[in-house]
């Protein structure tokens, strides 16, 4: 059989797919590489190349207010966390399962607190801490307000998430407990609880994920001693971008990518399927 003498189209959308792939993966990761890149710059200022360097790295462990922003970071992020997670699955619970006077409400706004920007969030809120300081001094600017902040934006998140799984599960496993013996209670946490385990670990992840990486409701409800990683940035960023901040951000994306390569490992998944 002779030749069409025309190209082979699977091998060319196949090498088109693959450029396509390395031109999307530049954008994505080349900023992170020249923040890397950078943060060997021996250069205290600006991002002209003036020789290799490791002294940034060196200088991390002995600035205090590194160290002190990433403790409130993480017991920020942590603790909002356990609220939100604990809060959003109970209101998912409570919605997937039982009628109350302004459920269906509840259910059309939910997902209207996701699209509010944060910038309105975030001000709201420092309104409201400002009107509590003022009538009863019960609530100021700090962690505390910040705290509120965060389950405020994480709570509908976590429903929305685990309020989705629920609708996977099958009643007739709950009513299956509970025509054996089983008390509501036990049902739940026997078999509702277990079942809602992805969906909670998941939405917990999010949760988690997003008030660490949060500025501006922590940024509009932040008080003295209660700076965090991403307002410790912005404020080393309006004096100038320091090398320490591109080595603190290279150890952010280094532990990131170790926590990612170890998920792998333990869950013994290969990179890439066929």
């Amino acid at each position: 059989m002779k030749s069409s003498g025309l190209p082979n189209v699977s091998w060319f959308r196949g090498r088109l797919a693959t450029a396509w792939a390395v031109v999307v993966y530049l954008f994505l990761y080349a900023p992170l590489a020249m923040i890397l890149l950078q943060s060997f710059n021996s250069a205290r200022y600006g991002t002209k190349w003036h020789g290799f360097t490791t002294q940034w790295y060196r200088n991390l462990p002995a600035n205090e207010s590194v160290w002190e922003a990433c403790v409130n970071s993480l017991w920020l992020a942590g603790s909002s966390t356990l609220v939100a997670t604990a809060l959003g699955t109970a209101l998912a619970y409570g919605l997937s399962r039982h009628w109350f006077p302004g459920s269906d409400t509840v259910l059309r706004l939910l997902p209207l607190t996701v699209f509010i920007p944060d910038i309105l969030l975030g001000v709201a809120l420092l309104l409201v801490v400002g009107l509590l300081q003022q009538v009863h001094a019960v609530l100021g600017p700090g962690m505390t307000a910040m705290l509120i902040g965060h389950v405020t934006f994480q709570l509908p998140l976590v429903a929305l998430v685990v309020r989705a799984r629920m609708a996977t599960l099958d009643p007739a496993l709950e009513e299956a407990a509970m025509d054996l013996g089983a008390t509501r209670w036990q049902t739940f946490r026997h078999v509702t609880l277990p079942l809602l385990q992805p969906g909670i670990g998941a939405a917990a992840l999010l949760a988690f994920t997003l008030s660490l990486d949060d500025f501006i409701v922590s940024f509009c409800t932040t008080g003295p001693g209660a700076t965090t990683l991403p307002i410790w940035i912005y404020a080393s960023a309006k004096r100038g971008l320091s090398p320490e901040v591109h080595a603190l951000s290279s150890v952010l994306v280094m532990a990131a990518v170790a926590l990612t390569v170890a998920l792998r490992l333990v869950q013994k998944k290969p990179w890439f399927s066929t």
